[in-house]
Parts: C-alpha cells; sequence; structure tokens
C-alpha cells in the first residue's frame, strides 16, 4: 500500500540538551521500518523530477522503490551506480534546495525524505556487507592523478578506478577526506563514515598519498614526468578571509578553518588532546554559512556559556541550511542578525575582551539579489565576548596556481575552466570544486568530480 500522509517519517536525534555537551552525531537514522514507510510515499514517476536536482544523477525513484521492498543491498548497488560517497551524501548535502525540491510529493505536502533514504541504505550497507575489492573492473594501463582528497577528488577517483584507470591521489594532509575531516564536525558527519567510503575507494584500487602538498613536494609538470597522463586538481579552497577590522590579530581569534580543523581533525574536543584550542565563555561566530553553524555548535559543545552567530543581514538571507539553523537555535545559540562587527577589543595580554558591533537594516538588492545591509548611524555597542570565529568565506590557496606555468585563474584565484567537463588552460589538466567555484557544496563538488571523470576518459581514450 502507498503511504499517503504529506508529512516526511520524523528523524530521530538527539536531545538538544544532551547533544549541546558531545561530539556524537545528532541524527540517529531511520530504522528499517520507517525507511521503508518513507519509501512508500514515493509516487514512482514516470519523468522521474528528482533526478534532474542531484548533481551526479542518482536513479532516486530506482533506489527507493527498492528500499521500499526491503531490498536494502539492491538499493545500495543503484546509489552506488552514481555516488561513491552515498552515506556522505546522505548527511550533508542540501537536498531540500535540490532533488527533494524537485518532489511531486512536496507540491501539496513534504516531499520524500530522499537525503534520509540514502543515509540509512548507506548504514545499512555498512554494518551489514563486506567491502570487496572488485575483480571485474579491466585495467588499461593509464595513470590519473588527483590532486586533493575531498569530495571532488574522491569523486573522479572513484569514477576513474571503475573505468580501470590506475588512479592516485595526493592529499596535502596526513590523512584523506579534505573538507571531510577537517570542516565537518563529527556530529554532523562522524568520520568512521568516510574512512569506510576511502576504504571502499581503496578496494577499488585507488591509491592515497599523504603529505604531499602539491606545489611544494611535486609540481603538476613533474607529475606528467612522472607517468601520469591526466591531473584533476580538487584542491578546494581552504585559504581563509578576515575582514580586514581592527584586532584580527588578537589571540582568541581564529578562522573557521582554524578552528575547526583543531577540532575535528586534531580532536581537539577530547580532554587528552595533544592540540591546544581555547575553550571560550563567550564565543562570537561572524557569517551566515554551514561553516559558520558548524563553528558555533563545536563553541557550545567544548563548553561555552554563551555563543553568538553575528550575521549583517536577516534570517531570510541566511545561507545555511534551514535544517542546521533549527538545530543550532535547539542547540542554544543565540542569532544577532543584522549585526555586524567594527573592532575586536583586546586587553593588555592581546586576548579578546569584546567585540565592538553596529546594527543594520536592508536596503536595496546587491549584485547577488540579496538586499544589501546598511549601517544604523549611532548603534554601536560592545558585545561581551573572549573568542571570535571569523566564518565569512575562503578562497583556494595561490600554491598550486603559482608554480603552474599557463594555468588560468581569475581574480579570486579560482581555476577558470573551459565548460562543464573542467579542462582547464593546460592540456589534460582538469579541475572541479571549490578549487574552481570557490567555497560551495560537497554535492556540487561531487558533481564537477564526475563531469571530470567522464571527460578525462574521453580524453584518454582519444589521445
Amino acid at each position: 500500500m502507498p503511504n499517503m500522509s504529506p508529512k516526511k517519517n520524523e528523524m530521530p536525534v538527539q536531545d538538544p540538551n544532551v547533544r549541546n555537551k558531545n561530539f556524537d552525531e545528532v541524527a540517529l537514522g531511520y530504522t528499517k521500518e520507517q525507511a521503508m514507510d518513507e519509501a512508500k510515499r514515493c509516487l514512482n514517476c514516470k519523468h522521474k523530477p528528482c533526478v534532474s536536482g542531484c548533481p551526479v544523477q542518482i536513479d532516486i525513484p530506482t533506489f527507493i522503490s527498492k528500499v521500499a521492498d526491503g531490498d536494502f543491498e539492491g538499493a545500495y548497488d543503484v546509489i552506488y551506480a552514481s555516488s561513491s560517497l552515498p552515506a556522505v551524501c546522505g548527511r550533508v548535502c542540501p537536498q531540500e534546495t535540490q532533488c527533494e525540491s524537485k518532489c511531486v510529493r512536496g507540491i501539496k505536502g513534504e516531499p520524500v525524505a530522499i537525503g534520509r533514504l540514502e543515509r540509512f541504505v548507506a548504514d545499512y550497507h555498512m554494518k551489514n556487507a563486506a567491502n570487496k575489492a572488485n575483480a571485474d573492473i579491466q585495467k588499461n594501463g593509464k595513470k590519473v592523478a588527483i590532486i586533493g582528497s575531498g569530495p571532488a577528488g574522491l569523486t573522479c577517483a572513484g569514477d576513474l578506478a571503475k573505468l580501470g584507470y590506475d588512479v592516485t591521489i595526493f592529499e596535502a594532509l596526513h590523512v584523506a577526506g579534505g573538507v571531510l575531516v577537517y570542516g565537518i564536525p563529527e556530529f554532523r558527519l562522524p568520520k568512521d563514515i568516510v574512512r569506510n567510503e576511502i576504504e571502499n575507494l581503496k578496494n577499488l584500487g585507488v591509491e592515497f598519498v599523504t603529505n604531499a602538498v602539491v606545489g611544494r613536494t611535486m609540481t603538476i609538470d613533474e607529475l606528467f614526468e612522472m607517468g601520469f597522463e591526466s591531473v584533476f586538481i580538487g584542491s578546494g579552497a581552504g585559504l581563509p578571509r578576515f575582514m580586514k577590522i581592527p584586532g584580527e590579530n588578537l589571540n582568541g581569534v581564529y578562522s573557521a578553518n582554524e578552528f575547526l580543523t583543531r577540532i575535528n581533525l586534531m580532536k581537539a574536543y577530547k580532554e587528552d588532546s595533544q592540540t591546544p584550542i581555547l575553550r571560550a565563555k563567550k564565543v562570537a561566530v561572524v557569517g551566515g554559512g554551514n561553516v559558520a553553524m558548524d563553528a558555533a555548535r563545536c563553541a557550545k559543545r567544548l563548553g561555552a556559556d554563551e555563543t553568538y552567530i553575528v550575521y549583517r543581514r536577516s534570517m531570510d538571507e541566511m545561507p545555511a541550511r534551514r535544517e542546521e539553523v533549527e538545530h543550532a537555535e535547539e542547540e542554544g545559540i543565540i542569532f544577532l542578525t543584522l549585526n555586524n562587527p567594527v573592532e575586536i577589543l583586546g586587553n593588555d595580554d592581546m586576548f579578546v575582551k569584546g567585540m565592538k558591533c553596529v546594527k543594520m537594516e536592508l536596503g536595496e538588492p546587491d549584485e547577488s539579489g540579496r538586499r544589501s545591509p546598511v549601517e544604523i548611524e549611532g548603534s554601536e555597542y560592545i558585545l561581551d565576548v573572549d573568542a571570535v570565529v571569523m566564518s565569512i568565506g575562503t578562497s583556494p590557496n595561490p600554491l598550486i596556481r603559482s608554480t603552474t606555468e599557463g594555468l588560468e585563474t581569475d581574480r579570486r584565484g579560482c581555476i577558470v575552466t573551459r565548460d562543464e567537463s573542467g579542462l582547464t588552460s593546460r592540456e589534460g589538466v582538469y579541475a572541479g570544486g571549490d578549487a574552481v567555484t570557490g567555497a560551495a557544496t560537497v554535492i556540487l563538488a561531487m558533481g564537477a568530480g564526475k563531469n571530470a571523470a567522464k571527460a578525462i576518459d574521453e580524453y584518454l581514450k582519444n589521445k
């Protein structure tokens, strides 16, 4: 029987007043019964509108129909044919603006919970199926180098490995995973999930070389000299931006990248951690994106009594996912919208002792279509904080572009590509993800990696 309920099955979660004191995953996942019941809400539309909203083109109705029938492994096979990172996507993709936004059930109610079902299927597979090397892959003897082991690089590597290429991923950090391990907190994406997805790629034959900083350890030209016939750049956008206001050099001022890397990658939240981090009691996080939500929620878990999101526009303009904003509110994060910092104040020891802010109002729309914030004259006040986290965006590190002759970049430092294939100004060199677009979402980076893999395959077949 189809399930015609207008509402999704609720996702079980930890109690907000419990989870804001631990780093365990917030969402607990569907049971088999909940997953099958939710899957029966799908109308299995003939034209599959939801697929058009998926950057990696998963056959969504087919995998959901298999869930409805209780064929969870069959559902996993459908997803894995298009996505190398299903357990990751099921947790961090903004489905509400992608596949679920196209769902017919969303016209008169809530869309089918596609993301929650993807997560369920991936988790079921991890618990119940052994990872095995794919003996059916026929190697073609061609070598491809991938720079960066974030979502773009992992996706490109997985698709090329399935096609028979010898793929090596070069990662600058000491562990693989890119932003998935250093940027996204444990309570949103457990690192065991990422490690498992990486093991799946290793089982496909993908090799990982860590502590390899391309541009220092070796250059792109040297990769070609080593026998690689094509290179994909998926190095992300890890260079933080600051506001250039007085006081940003004070102790207790972090970029969101540093703050989250110390916590997520170096485990600074553990009592026995060797990585120091200031456990402040009053923390301001400047910005309104998903990274700002992550930083604020981490600060709360580190013991902050008061944690603020300071954002210069209103809640309606905030770019973070609604779910992340709601989770932050439930956990006690205080939102100061239409506020903007103008100076960070310090004490004699050069530690943060407050932040001078001004109130804002929305004026005319800017180039992006959002209404521009305008300062309200005479509205200055001091926000009592002892740490500040700047989360106002990132840009690509200049290392690769500065050591690669003929690689075209734009004024933001992003690599310029010719089209959706990711082809750069250098023959045989492709790029995708945040290194091209600037900071964006995991799934968009995966889509870019997928497009590049297809283009690299065509290029090397015709070379």
